[in-house]
């Protein structure tokens, strides 16, 4: 029996425009918590999935961009001031990496064909991080 996360990730797939895929990435243990696709896909992607949303988030790039930033403005306090969403484009696909306001620890994927409207893709997926949020804790 599929858990509520996963019926939710179905839920939010059939809600964003040519969405293929969904899921929820737990950032301190790099487990996939949840992940949902229209077609089958190798197990190998699961993995991929964690690493390429720790590979953003958790990245030295980002993570001292964000610092020097930080710096600058002369801001000694780091919380409120990370990136709290990443959008990625390959030849196929867009991804969406959208962090949960509710645990900084879970980021939500979304995958879905790069013919699809960013904006209506972007605003669907944010619409689902609300609600997905109370599921993931």
């Amino acid at each position: 029996m599929a858990s509520a996360l996963d019926r939710s990730l179905i839920a939010a797939i059939a809600q964003i425009p040519e969405c293929v895929a969904g899921g929820c990435v737990d950032m301190s243990t790099g487990l996939l918590l949840g992940v949902q696709t229209v077609d089958p896909q190798p197990p190998e992607m699961r993995d991929l999935i964690s690493a390429a949303a720790a590979d953003l988030f958790q990245g030295s790039g980002l993570v001292a961009i964000e610092s020097m930033f930080r710096r600058s403005r002369e801001i000694m306090d780091d919380r409120g001031d990370e990136v709290q969403e990443i959008v990625t484009f390959s030849d196929n696909l867009l991804h969406v990496f959208l962090k949960s306001k509710k645990n900084s620890n879970h980021v939500f994927v979304f995958i879905a064909r790069n013919t699809a409207n960013l904006g209506t893709v972007l605003s669907k997926a944010r619409i689902a991080l609300t609600w997905l949020t109370r599921l993931s804790g």
